[in-house]
């Protein structure tokens, strides 16, 4: 296994033995759901809720290093911990609290990485939906190819719903618009 998918398994397990709700997003879904590609991090969202974000970053920063100066204050006032494994590896641990973080973690299932291993990441259609809402051109690649590879399994109209509702909040149709045009593209 490599190292990225070590770090992600160790938190992973972190995570279970704390009983949080979480799953990995990011790079690493995109191995299971797209067209699998190199990535330099573990991105993964935590359901702390809203109010009380201290005791899940107090014991992050305690498993895990800072890397930044004053990770836990980062941490409290932009809701992500930018940590790292023992090895270095970046973890980027996103607090979440909204109803569609939680419905992203309830959606989550278990993925295979290694014999006796496996993550607990995100479903396709959450991908779609947080990569069209970051809404970068590495997202929009990664999409294509979740498109791709899912096929008829891919849930669209789940994914049209869930991006519209987060699309109004961010004042932006454009990423709406965009996912339209591949959905047509790849029938």
């Amino acid at each position: 296994m490599n190292t990225l998918f070590a770090a992600a398994a160790h938190l992973d397990t972190f995570c279970r033995t704390q009983g949080w709700r979480f799953c990995v997003i990011g790079g690493l879904a995109v191995q299971r759901w797209g067209d699998p590609r190199q990535t330099r991090d573990v991105d993964v969202t935590i359901l702390t809720g809203l109010g009380g974000e201290e005791r899940f970053i107090d014991a992050l920063l305690h498993e895990y290093r800072g890397r930044i100066p004053d990770a836990r204050s980062f941490a409290i006032h932009h809701r992500v911990v930018l940590a790292e494994a023992p090895d270095g590896t970046p973890l980027d641990i996103s607090l979440g609290g909204l109803p569609y973080e939680e419905r992203v973690i309830a959606r989550s299932s278990a993925f295979r990485i290694a014999p006796g291993t496996s993550l607990t990441t995100c479903s396709s259609e959450d991908l779609v939906v947080l990569k069209a809402f970051a809404d970068r051109p590495q997202d929009w690649l990664d999409i294509e190819g979740i498109i791709v590879r899912q096929g008829t399994g891919l849930d669209r109209s789940l994914v049209t719903e869930e991006l519209a509702g987060l699309l109004l909040l961010k004042e932006d149709p454009e990423p709406g618009i965009q996912l339209a045009r591949l959905f047509a593209r790849h029938r």
